[in-house]
């Protein structure tokens, strides 16, 4: 049976660069980095003291005030995300109205949900007893609790559910929200991921695993992806909504149709906690089904957001699986958002999913920056300034704890 077409409409990001799409994607092209001291809570004795964080958010009008203050930073980016995404869609007023509620779905993930929320709870609950522990902590901490929250202010009956596998949280929610389109469970979905873990707790956990960069002196040059003098990832924080349609369902109310979902591949390393193969072969089964469930060559993709989170072990078993599929990879354009904006663990894909959207539809890829010293068998494509690209297929890679491994493919819609 034919698949059914489905088309991106709208966008909705919180982050380190703002809440606006475009802003958020002009910060990505001039190179700018999103790291910086962390201010918010003591962190001296941290061997690693910054992080892209988010400063300044404020709600606004997308949520009750006082719900505001009193949910996990999590269920606010997601709420505020997702907001704008349907407002980027042109899903407001009337048009909004019309939408048959029980035919839209939300599926948005999170790696570790209402972190803030359980931390003090738990505080709560050894500084001043049980009775203190708020009546909303369980729910608060729950990882389906950010797209409930959203459903329930939407009024969003279809599929709505929470995915958590670590750092490829939003594309297996995006994949699964597109396959629940193509089932026919819905017309559209919102589908995305978000994280809030830039706490003391989520801080001195990655800490203690080793993961973060150290480069305390110099914060915005520490996330470097493939170069060899890379220590480390930089945490980052907020959230990323994608609305996904079916074609008809975006021509029948005359949406904006801003790039197309293709399809997606996932696998499982079965092999580590924390490490990815060394040879790759989890990556690179999940690209191949990527690319089978597209039916797409792999000569066909020009471009590559790559997970790329500036890991000594990581990056370069992500380009060791990208060759078994690449035969040519000196044309295939190649950046790492997560140079600048750190990496989003739960949301990261989704918000590497609107650069890559973004790059489509204003034929600019943006840099990867840092890059200063390159591996020597890095061989792809990889600039330290925008360069001008008119994509045909791209790809958009996510690997998480686990060996949970997703990639999504996206192109420029053709009517």
């Amino acid at each position: 049976m034919k698949k059914k077409r489905i088309v991106i409409t709208g966008m909705g990001v919180v982050s380190c660069f703002g809440n606006d799409v475009d802003k958020f994607y002009q910060n990505l092209l001039e190179g700018r980095s999103g790291a910086r001291a962390i201010t918010e809570f003591p962190c001296e004795d941290f061997p690693t003291r910054f992080a892209a964080s988010i400063t300044g958010f404020d709600p606004g009008e997308y949520m009750d005030k006082k719900q505001a203050r009193r949910v996990d930073k999590a269920i606010a980016y997601t709420v505020v995300s997702g907001k704008k995404a349907l407002e980027h869609a042109g899903l407001t007023g009337d048009v909004f109205e019309k939408l048959k509620k029980e035919r839209c779905g939300i599926l948005i993930g999170s790696g570790m949900g209402g972190m803030s929320v359980f931390t003090d709870g738990v505080q709560t609950l050894l500084e001043k007893g049980q009775r203190r522990v708020s009546p909303f902590f369980v729910p608060y901490i729950l990882t389906n609790m950010c797209g409930a929250i959203l459903g329930m202010d939407l009024g969003f009956m279809g599929p709505n559910y929470s995915i958590s596998t670590a750092c490829a949280t939003a594309n297996y929610s995006i994949i699964s929200a597109a396959r629940h389109i193509q089932e026919g469970d819905a017309d559209l979905m919102l589908a995305g991921g978000v994280e809030a873990a830039i706490i003391p707790m989520g801080m001195a956990g990655f800490c203690s695993c080793k993961a973060l960069s150290q480069r305390n002196d110099e914060p915005q040059k520490a996330s470097r992806p493939w170069d060899r003098g890379r220590d480390g990832f930089v945490m980052g924080e907020g959230a990323g909504v994608l609305v996904l349609e079916t074609l008809e369902h975006a021509q029948a109310r005359g949406a904006t149709i801003l790039a197309e979902y293709l399809g997606g591949g996932l696998s499982c390393d079965a092999y580590h906690l924390t490490e990815p193969r060394p040879d790759g072969e989890g990556i690179a089964l999940c690209i191949q089904h990527a690319l089978a469930d597209t039916s797409l060559k792999p000569e066909q993709i020009n471009y590559i957001n790559a997970h790329a989170t500036s890991t000594p072990v990581g990056d370069m078993a992500e380009i060791r699986a990208l060759k078994k599929i690449f035969s040519d990879p000196s044309k295939i354009y190649m950046n790492s958002t997560k140079s600048m904006i750190g990496h989003l663990l739960g949301g990261a894909g989704a918000v590497e999913a609107i650069a890559t959207v973004q790059a489509i539809l204003q034929h600019v890829v943006h840099p990867t920056i840092n890059l200063e010293d390159p591996e020597p068998d890095l061989d792809f494509h990889v600039s330290t300034q925008a360069e001008s690209l008119k994509i045909t297929y791209a790809m958009s890679n996510s690997f998480g704890f686990g060996g949970h491994n997703a990639s999504i493919i996206l192109a420029p819609y053709q009517p």
